[in-house]
């Protein structure tokens, strides 16, 4: 009977009896729930269903021998099959029936949880509990014990469950947060970090705030080296951040005396909360209160104080979400910032002046000058040297007059919106999606771009100032190359002494000319489009020994104005455009690759990039041009910015391809079904996605088995953890902008000598 007891004992274990070394027993959110809440700070009570308990269901279930049998032999690198081992295996979870012993045990806990009103008035009674006899809600969250590590961080991995209710459904939920231990991307990432013995999963079972205002806080800023803390809060439940559907308040409080320096108001329109009839519900807020500061200065001191103290108990910057009902705030969980090493300094003028507008930092620097409004490409003709060009979202046609522009700024799009692409390379300080410049500023208005920060200033309160191009001091393993489109900007791109160009799109080529391919073909004079990319390709190429160009990716939402161009697409990104463009169309095709064969013949190393391949038949199509044209001497590579082209590569490279360079931009927004144009998803818009990053080391793996050179020509390629993910899986070469080669270089040459 003792014997009994003790097994029965480890099926529970309350935040009061654990702490940061209970790892093995409760996972590693357990054990920071229990840590936290013995050392004062305010958390919400509740108790954590064991690993013991997860061994004990698994065993008693017969799901041990099921599991060992379904992984062995498995190919993690096979994702179809991957997929579909680890969907049987959740399935047998769900499926399994708990045995009688370690229900009781979890529903009599429940029920204790429920009755512990006067523990929780202690920390203050942030639910109001409609009768005793009622079941409260609660949250059922993973804890593995491979999570939330100080060098590993696999938050999100497992699945966790909220507003959770009554005995049945808390059983239910336990077990479907088991099974989560083996979601494919779970399963492969543990497989990857050498975690498979040691994985086991706890369930955290925690009394729910009815969240009047939630957040996330960072004790010390991921992002940049500014000894900041940064607070981000909505309104209602914390999903509104989490799922992103939100765009959440922004505040930056100094760690030297926990006194703001400077904050984001967002216009939040709306609140996830919890409704009397179901679970959740979303509601409109009234713009008085969406336009609103979410936190007061007493509550932006109190967490502040909170996210210090826990800090120094860790002793490693914390990564903490809150909750606030009524006056009370609670921490619900806590883990280490893992991306520190990642971060970059603030570059730019400490600006200080009224700051009108807010939006996404797309290109460095700063720019002083007056406001242009353009609406119609007639207003493009007002744009004089040194102006601020304000228009809803850039286009090609807008080109030459943004090479004259001080500063860009636009109503809509994110980071690979094309405002943000050629702001970059271009030098000039840009900020993206402020979603009201075009109505708020006026023609004539002077105001300051901050495009490192994101801000527009009244006035002319700082200097323009650009970016300098550094020239690349070190050399790597891992080759260097560039991003130049515009024969107008190669100069300033070779100042870095890279001679290697990793794209070239000839889209901005075309758009200056102000005539679409079609145009060309209507009217019979194909001559002229192939001297139209002759000439730019060429005067890119005298700065330049070897050329990566991609041959052209016309959607119609870009190019919609130029003389010839055909009605825009519903749907323009998965429309005609890239490679089925071309092949539809072989002689605007042929035209390119001609122009391109007379730069080689020239004495330049060329290569030919196809976009948007989904079939082996694409590469097919296109070496049949180059075969009927005679053009042999070059590279014939693909663009890896979709899945199909993921799927398929051993295929592309039985083809006999010579290169592939990933296009993240859109293999991002093909992987997460985010429109990368579309300022209001951002938050959703990642990179390091754990979804987009498998598919770029499988692709590694297969080109390196296959002798096939591989790089990338996305905007990821310019950030330094992606960087350091691409040097780590041996990636050939990294394409970037020209006004970052310099530290990209120096950062890959650290990450090589670590190595």
């Amino acid at each position: 009977m003792k014997k009994e007891e003790e097994k029965k004992e480890e099926f529970i274990k309350w935040f009061s009896e654990i702490n940061k070394t209970s790892v093995p027993i409760v996972g590693g959110k357990g054990a920071n729930l229990g840590e936290i809440f013995n050392l004062g700070v305010p958390v919400p009570p509740g108790f954590v269903v064991t690993t013991a308990a997860y061994k004990y269901f698994v065993e008693k279930s017969g799901l041990d021998e099921k599991i060992k049998k379904l992984l062995s032999g498995i190919d993690y690198e096979n994702t179809e099959q991957l997929e579909d081992r680890t969907r049987e295996i959740r399935e047998l979870f769900i499926k399994a029936r708990m045995p009688e012993d370690m229900k009781e045990e979890i529903i009599e806990s429940y029920e204790n949880l429920n009755a512990e009103e006067k523990d929780f008035e202690k920390q203050g009674n942030a639910l109001k509990i409609l009768e005793k006899k009622e079941p409260i809600y609660v949250a059922v969250r993973s804890s593995a014990t491979t999570e939330d590590l100080a060098d590993a961080s696999f938050a999100g991995q497992q699945d966790s469950f909220i507003n959770v209710r009554g005995n049945e459904e808390l059983i239910e939920n336990i077990k479907k947060c088991f099974a989560s231990l083996y979601t494919a991307r779970a399963t492969y990432y543990r497989h990857k970090k050498g975690f498979e013995k040691e994985a086991r999963l706890a369930a955290v079972i925690q009394r729910m705030v009815n969240s009047e205002k939630s957040g996330v806080m960072f004790s010390e800023d991921p992002a940049f080296k500014d000894n900041n803390m940064i607070i981000e809060a909505v309104f209602g439940l914390g999903e509104g951040i989490v799922s992103g559907t939100i765009t959440p308040d922004r505040y930056a409080l100094s760690r030297k005396d926990l006194k703001m320096v400077s904050k984001f108001i967002s216009d939040k329109k709306i609140a996830i909360v919890r409704g009397k009839n179901k679970r959740e519900e979303t509601i409109e807020l009234q713009p008085k209160k969406s336009r609103s500061r979410v936190l007061s200065e007493y509550e932006l001191t109190r967490l502040a104080e909170f996210g210090m103290k826990l800090e120094k108990h860790y002793n490693h910057p914390q990564d903490i979400e809150f909750a606030i009902e009524g006056e009370n705030i609670f921490l619900v969980q806590t883990r280490a910032i893992t991306t520190l090493n990642t971060r970059s300094e603030k570059s730019g003028q400490n600006i200080r002046g009224e700051v009108i507008l807010n939006g996404i930092a797309a290109s460095p620097g700063i720019a002083a000058g007056e406001v242009k409004i353009v609406k119609t490409l007639k207003d493009l003709e007002g744009i004089k040297v040194g102006d601020i060009l304000v228009t809803k979202m850039t286009n090609p046609d807008m080109v030459v007059s943004m090479q004259k522009s001080a500063g860009i700024v636009t109503d809509e799009g994110g980071m690979t919106s094309h405002a943000a692409i050629v702001s970059r390379e271009m030098g000039i300080p840009a900020v993206v999606g402020t979603g009201t410049a075009t109505t708020k500023l006026k023609d004539g208005e002077e105001v300051t771009v901050d495009g490192t920060t994101g801000k527009i200033y009244k006035g002319k309160v700082a200097e323009s100032q650009k970016k300098e191009i550094r020239k690349v001091g070190v050399k790597t393993k891992t080759h260097l190359k560039l991003i130049v489109d515009l024969p107008t900007f190669a100069e300033r791109a070779a100042q870095t002494g890279v001679k290697a160009i990793g794209l070239t799109r000839i889209e901005g080529i075309i758009a200056e000319s102000g005539k679409h391919p079609n145009y060309f073909l209507e009217h019979n004079e194909m001559r002229a489009y192939e001297e139209i990319v002759f000439r730019g390709i060429s005067k890119i190429a005298e700065y330049f020994d070897q050329l990566w160009v991609r041959t052209s990716d016309i959607r119609s939402d870009e190019f919609g104005d130029l003389k010839g161009a055909p009605k825009r697409e519903i749907n323009p990104m998965l429309g005609m455009h890239g490679i089925r463009f071309g092949l539809k169309y072989p002689e605007i095709l042929k035209a390119e690759l001609k122009a391109l064969k007379r730069v080689a013949e020239k004495g330049k190393k060329i290569g030919v990039l196809s976009p948007q391949i989904i079939s082996v038949n694409d590469i097919r199509g296109i070496k049949n041009i180059l075969k009927e044209i005679d053009f042999h001497k070059c590279e014939v590579g693909v663009m890896v910015e979709t899945p199909a082209a993921v799927q398929i590569i051993k295929d592309l490279c039985a083809e006999k391809i010579d290169f592939i360079s990933f296009g993240t931009n859109d293999l991002t927004q093909y992987t997460l079904a985010i429109d990368r144009g579309n300022e209001a998803v951002q938050e959703f818009y990642n990179e390091m996605d754990p979804a987009v990053l498998y598919q770029l080391e499988y692709v590694i793996k297969v080109c390196k088995r296959e002798g096939v050179q591989t790089s990338i020509c996305g905007q990821a390629g310019s950030k330094k953890e992606m960087v350091k993910f691409l040097v780590e899986k041996g990636i050939d070469s990294i394409t970037v902008n020209a006004d970052v080669a310099a530290d990209i270089a120096e950062y890959i040459s650290e990450l090589e000598s670590k190595r």
